[in-house]
């Protein structure tokens, strides 16, 4: 039996998930980020975090073959940092607040959570890449709640 590509996406869009945006050096040494909800933690010893990206993706090959990236877990009031991420504006970090980490990597400013890693593998996962890391660096704040993206729309905690 075969699940069309529609229904499937219908039935992932009922799981609320947490909104990250992804972010690394390109191979000029360039920042570069996209927003990422395929997202999880892996492992606890040692700390490993996983995010997964489509293979055809403009950017994928800076994730899968550099170094360093952070996931930058967002915060209630980031959803145009999301919506920045999701999109193909050239200049977005112009447009946000960011600091320089691990590696040289975008670390985005007012952000729940900030994750510097160390890639550690590449995995085949279908159409998508999963990029494996372990985690080198954590910040955290209990200032906000988190963005969550629920039925195609991003949704808050009441």
């Amino acid at each position: 039996m075969s699940v069309d590509p529609q229904t499937f996406r219908n039935a992932l869009s009922r799981f609320a998930s947490g909104v990250t945006v992804v972010t690394c050096l390109d191979a000029e040494g360039g920042p570069t980020g996209l927003t990422v909800s395929a997202f999880s933690s892996l492992s606890l010893d040692p700390p490993l975090v996983l995010f997964c990206i489509g293979k055809n993706g403009r950017t994928t090959e800076s994730f899968v073959s550099g170094e360093f990236f952070v996931i930058n877990i967002l915060a209630d009031s980031q959803d145009e940092v999301s919506n920045l991420f999701a999109g193909r504006d050239a200049e977005k970090f112009s447009k946000i607040e960011s600091t320089v980490g691990l590696g040289g990597c975008p670390v985005i400013a007012g952000c729940l959570a900030n994750m510097e890693c160390r890639r550690t593998a590449v995995l085949d996962g279908g159409d998508h890449w999963i990029v494996v890391g372990e985690i080198e660096n954590v910040t955290t704040s209990d200032e906000a709640s988190p963005l969550l993206y629920f039925g195609g729309s991003y949704r808050k905690l009441a």
